[in-house]
């Protein structure tokens, strides 16, 4: 679903170096301002600082919006290039970009300027067939250096949908100066929300509203940290006209008007025809339950093509679905096309459903305290259930009942489980009954649950070979189907490979044989190998080896000895056994100490046992979905550091 593309467009940034030779001639003012800023000194790991990043939006009473871009920033060190780029999104039918121009600043080297010919016009989406909304970038990437500053502005008249805009503040790097204005029609008013920062009131002088932070600090990349959107500080404004003003542009009051707008553009979207009908009734003709219906005609449209054509975004248009019809014709669509489709399917066998607007990417961007459809990107759906269909995505609407969440759009997650970075999230049900925000269901950690055997028999030279079996489930089998279908063959045995030989040095893989079950949403995994010299042969008579011979897939990463930002843990649950086969002739001399922990955020066990000639090793893990404040870091890198201390534990055997 193409949303918010009647704010702010900007991409961003970058870069050069300053020395008092540099004439201007016609360069303005505000860039010579900027390329003189002093700025303070940073962490080794931050390449550039914005000094310069302000946008003023003047509105008129009509709906027609101007504003003119102004952004500049220093380029500190040479991987810092990459943000010597610039541009402006706009519409053809309703935009027009009257400057569009860069500078690069580049000390005794002079200034070297941007225009005309220098200026990429691109598709702004690169997976549309059509799509009327494009782009126009600057980028002086390869000619920028340390030191050099690189700025540029653009000046562009539009059209406006809601009485409604958004700015961020800054993205992840420093920021020198940041600043948003908003002139209004005589009379108008503005209100805003700040997010992720205190709140920020505007300086007002009649209808001119001013919102301004100077001087904000590097947001650090942290693993396993909140999203920079829920990080940097950004405003939220709505604006008004005086009471009994008519005015095309749309303002919404509360999420309930959001609701019955949203309602209101998709329900004379869906639409049945013979063809769909027949569809619908083949699909759920074997089908004997309520959950078997709602999954036939679920697989159906995952495994509809995904492809957008955008038109009329001016007027609202990139919230509107096709008709279902057509999309049922043509076999594509994008997220809210595929929406629309199922709804129709299901309306033909006589199940209700909503569509539903939510963000995709982030569970936590959006906000409750503002009501509006540009807080969304994504389009998924909410099927009316009887109380014998029974899953993990199902909520209890106050007004609308008992509905069951899914994504139309992600083909890797079956029905009844839900995209990871959807749950959690505050999403809206597109009804004219929904009057708030409805949180999205969160799956238990035994739904996402990767089981591991592992059967090994160890040689008393040391040499091993065995094999490997996982069976995954739930959004820990997405992530491997999403690896499996990405990658080419060659590319994933090597990636399987390459994990493999991170605990077996110089390992041979025999057998890489991985199955792909998405209808029970069940992602398999077996691996032969061998490997010599995995256990180390000592005085002749001792062997020394891990029992923890492979790593869990995604790792653990909480190293670091101090943290700025909380920690999102995803849900999950981990279970291993692995079986050696002792060697003739050795007994067990020494064992690792079986461990227990247990936190509020998760578990983790080992334990060990030997009979008749053969060693057993189990760990199990299981972790539930919860954000940690930063300052109990402490707290989960403790849990983390003797999971891997655990993990390192060598188990020693001696000859008889």
């Amino acid at each position: 679903m193409k949303l918010r593309l009647l704010g702010t467009f900007s991409l961003l940034l970058f870069a050069a170096a300053v020395t008092p030779a540099i004439t201007f001639d016609d360069t303005p003012p505000w860039v010579q301002q900027a390329a003189a800023i002093k700025v303070p000194a940073y962490d080794k790991d931050v390449t550039a600082v914005v000094l310069v990043y302000e946008s003023t939006m003047t509105i008129d009473a009509d709906g027609r919006v101007s504003e003119v871009y102004n952004y500049a920033v220093r380029i500190l060190k040479r991987e810092g290039r990459e943000y010597a780029t610039g541009g402006v999104g706009y519409l053809p039918d309703s935009s027009k970009i009257k400057d569009f121009r860069g500078w690069l600043v580049r000390g005794a080297g002079g200034i070297k300027r941007y225009g005309g010919d220098a200026i990429l016009d691109l598709a702004a989406v690169d997976n549309d067939i059509y799509n009327e909304y494009r782009r126009k970038r600057i980028d002086a990437e390869d000619d920028a250096d340390a030191g050099m500053v690189f700025a540029y502005t653009f000046s562009r008249e539009d059209r406006s949908v809601f009485s409604q805009n958004d700015w961020a503040f800054q993205s992840s790097i420093p920021v020198i100066n940041s600043k948003y204005t908003l002139i209004l029609p005589p009379g108008w008013r503005a209100e805003s929300v700040t997010f992720n920062h205190p709140k920020i009131e505007p300086s007002v002088s009649g209808s001119t509203y001013t919102w301004q932070l100077s001087n904000l600090p590097p947001i650090p990349d942290e693993p396993w940290s909140p999203s920079v959107t829920n990080l940097a500080a950004r405003l939220a404004v709505s604006y008004y006209p005086p009471a009994g003003q008519v005015t095309s542009i749309k303002t919404f009051a509360d999420w309930g008007a959001v609701a019955s707008w949203m309602s209101e553009l998709e329900e004379p979207q869906v639409q049945v025809n013979d063809a769909l009908a027949r569809k619908a009734y083949e699909l759920t003709a074997l089908a004997k339950t309520e959950f078997e219906k709602i999954q036939a005609i679920s697989h159906y449209v995952q495994n509809i093509q995904y492809i957008s054509i955008q038109t009329g975004l001016g007027r609202g248009g990139g919230y509107r679905p096709r008709v279902s019809t057509e999309v049922f014709a043509k076999s594509y669509g994008d997220c809210k096309d595929k929406a629309n489709l199922m709804r129709a399917m299901l309306k033909v066998v006589g199940i209700n459903s909503f569509a539903v607007s939510i963000y995709s990417g982030d569970p936590d961007y959006v906000k409750p305290d503002w009501p509006s459809p540009q807080q969304f990107n994504h389009c998924i759906i909410a099927v009316k259930i009887g109380d014998e269909t029974q899953g993990a995505t199902i909520i209890q609407h106050p007004i609308l009942g008992r509905l069951m969440i899914f994504d139309p759009t992600d083909s890797e997650t079956p029905l009844g489980d839900l995209p990871f970075y959807l749950q959690g999230s505050l999403a809206l049900i597109d009804s004219k009954d929904a009057k708030e925000l409805t949180k999205m269901p969160v799956t238990p950690p035994e739904m996402n649950q990767l089981e591991r055997n592992v059967a090994l028999s160890l040689r008393a030279d040391g040499a091993l070979s065995g094999s490997i079996n996982e069976q995954a489930k739930g959004q820990t089998a997405v992530r491997f189907r999403s690896e499996f279908r990405r990658l080419s063959r060659p590319e994933f045995n090597s990636m399987i490979e390459r994990w493999v030989t991170q605990g077996a040095t110089a390992a041979q893989v025999a057998k890489i044989e991985p199955t792909d079950s998405v209808g029970d949403g069940r992602f398999s995994l077996n691996v032969e190998f061998s490997a010599n010299n995995y256990a180390q042969l000592m005085q002749g008579r001792l062997l020394v080896f891990k029992p923890a011979i492979v790593s869990r897939r995604e790792g653990l990463a909480l190293t670091a000895p101090q943290r700025k930002h909380p920690v999102v843990l995803r849900s999950s649950t981990y279970s291993e056994t692995v079986k050696f086969q002792l060697p003739a002739g050795f007994d067990v001399d020494e064992l690792p100490e079986s461990i227990k922990l247990e936190a509020e955020f998760g578990t983790y066990a080992t334990s060990y046992e030997v009979k008749n000639g053969e060693l057993v090793f189990k760990r199990s893990f299981s972790m539930r979905a919860t954000t940690i404040p930063a300052a109990r870091y402490d707290v989960v890198r403790s849990f983390f550091e003797r999971v891997r201390e655990a993990e390192q534990a060598p188990v020693v055997l001696a000859r008889k």
